[in-house]
């Protein structure tokens, strides 16, 4: 089940962050994942299977650019493979593309997990190494939406 976040849902996503750590996040990205929260808890979802919470992920616009975003996307290790990734992805997509001001989505992630963005229709645009931490590099990924009108 994908829901809301709720502020009781901030220990329970943090150890489950930290066990992503050192594979996908490095450390340090702690703090960045609760400044996070505390910034956008609006539009942060929590994942639940068999009613334990499992992961998360979330969204948020950016006006300055027109781009929405999709953030901070993990799951517990042994609840991999089991499509949760794949719906929490369309879930964001699917409120992302309502919004008319985007004009494209875009993604930050790492060498381990571009290529399932690119299931999505997501392209690479740029890499910096060791942009997370040693060994995890920062995949900056865009999808470009089409605002055109259909014309007669």
């Amino acid at each position: 089940m994908i829901r809301p976040y709720k502020t009781s849902d901030k220990e329970q996503l943090i150890e489950v962050f930290n066990l992503n750590i050192p594979k996908f996040f490095d450390p340090k990205e702690v703090l960045d994942f609760k400044e996070y929260l505390q910034n956008h808890s609006d539009t942060y979802l929590t994942i639940e299977y068999d009613n334990k919470i499992v992961g998360g992920t979330g969204y948020h616009i950016k006006e300055t650019d027109k781009s929405g975003r999709i953030t901070w996307v993990f799951f517990h290790p042994n609840y991999a493979g089991r499509g949760l990734g794949k719906k929490s992805i369309d879930y964001c997509l699917e409120i992302l593309k309502t919004n008319q001001l985007i004009e494209k989505i875009v993604v930050t992630t790492s060498q381990l997990a571009y290529a399932f963005f690119e299931k999505f229709g997501f392209q690479l645009m740029s890499i910096e190494k060791n942009y997370w931490g040693q060994g995890l590099d920062l995949y900056v990924m865009e999808q470009q939406l089409n605002q055109d009108t259909t014309t007669t």
